[in-house]
């Protein structure tokens, strides 16, 4: 069966990158070596791996980046320091 990795990476100057892959230790080699110039991490490294959820269905795993890229940075650091609990109020909108 095949493995499915959704990843966060941190980068240097204090922002988030959210990918996917099906090898996660090859694909983090690339970003650290910057073997895509037009890339979004290539100069925001070094970087660090401070998430990842393995999936064994592809679009679930697609589907799972496209929503967690749209999430704001604090969302973000919640799913990154298991704050599971506060994902349902950091995805509810915010009305003056």
């Amino acid at each position: 069966m095949k493995i499915y990795y959704v990843y966060i990476l941190k980068c240097s100057d204090k922002t988030y990158y959210t990918g996917f892959t099906s090898n996660l230790e090859q694909r983090f080699f690339e970003h650290q070596e910057g073997k895509h110039i037009e890339s979004y991490t290539y100069k925001r490294r070094p970087l660090e791996l401070v998430f990842y959820f393995e999936f064994s269905e592809v679009g679930f795993a697609i589907d799972t980046e496209k929503q967690i890229k749209k999430w704001s940075k604090i969302k973000k650091e919640a799913l990154i320091n298991n704050e599971y609990e506060k994902l349902p109020n950091l995805a509810k909108k915010k009305f003056k």
